[in-house]
């Protein structure tokens, strides 16, 4: 993995094939997929360093915001084709298999924090899940948004496709898989299949300027809400469980800094300086 120094104000250069790059500056940390020989295909070795990173700024406190994109003018095009056995159905000692994309979406999704993926160019494939493991998906209009497992022969992995069918529908998801359409940015997005679609030539001051709002607001605020809807996401969450972290979330709101500060800024016009951090 390549590591930027906290100092780093440009997105990190690519020598080298096969490796997740990674800068922290101002709290947000920009998780770079670099593979540039294979439009920035993911490895077994790529999917690895992702397991082994997202905790790590998970656990920093440094880091509040988690920006994932890709090297170049391309976002991810999926499993590395040359190793896509290895990637989705690696053999282990005892018999089972490990898909270690689904393992490397499992860890993004698995982030506290608020994550967003920043998409230019082509995300196809396995680039998707990957993507989508993420709270939202912003693309420039230019991005080029296909899932093609059909083309090749595979099935894609279950938690990319049960994303699918929450975000877009059964029927859709079915179009989607069974043709292995490639739509634009503007299509992705009647879709459901990102957030919002932004013009190229915009595209990093816009962005940047989502990450600083995302970078002021109450990270209160954020860690719960973004815990509860993720908790109505996950298939067999019962509603005892639900009930106990809504009650739990509630009832921490009043003894949060964050409530007071930020409804003093509202009532004096000011900007809130938000104070709660995680594990406080």
């Amino acid at each position: 993995m390549t590591v930027m120094s906290p100092a780093a104000t440009a997105r990190p250069e690519v020598s080298r094939a096969g490796h997740i790059s990674l800068s922290v500056v101002d709290g947000v940390a920009t998780v770079e997929i670099s593979n540039l020989s294979q439009r920035n295909a993911l490895t077994r070795a790529m999917c690895r360093e992702v397991q082994e990173l997202m905790p790590r700024l998970d656990a920093d406190p440094d880091v509040a915001v988690v920006v994932l994109r890709g090297a170049g003018n391309t976002f991810c095009a999926g499993a590395a084709i040359s190793e896509l056995a290895s990637v989705l159905i690696d053999p282990q000692a005892d018999g089972s298999t490990v898909d270690h994309l689904s393992a490397a979406d499992a860890a993004i999704a698995s982030v506290s924090k608020p994550t967003v993926a920043l998409v230019e160019g082509a995300c196809m494939g396995g680039g998707w899940q990957i993507a989508s493991a993420c709270d939202f998906i912003i693309a420039n209009d230019q991005a080029v948004i296909g899932l093609t497992p059909a083309k090749i022969g595979i099935i894609y992995p279950r938690p990319g496709l049960e994303r699918l069918i929450r975000q877009v529908g059964h029927a859709k998801a079915k179009y989607i898989l069974l043709t292995g359409q490639t739509f634009s940015a503007t299509e992705a997005c009647a879709l459901s299949l990102v957030a919002d679609v932004v013009p190229s030539e915009s595209f990093e001051e816009k962005c940047a300027a989502l990450v600083s709002t995302l970078r002021s607001r109450s990270r209160f605020s954020i860690h719960a809400m973004k815990r509860l809807v993720d908790l109505t996401d996950v298939p067999g969450s019962s509603l005892a469980v639900i009930e106990q972290e809504w009650a739990e979330a509630w009832s921490a709101m009043p003894d949060s800094p964050d409530m007071g500060i930020g409804i003093q800024a509202f009532l004096t016009r000011e900007q809130p300086q938000f104070r709660w951090q995680p594990g406080s």
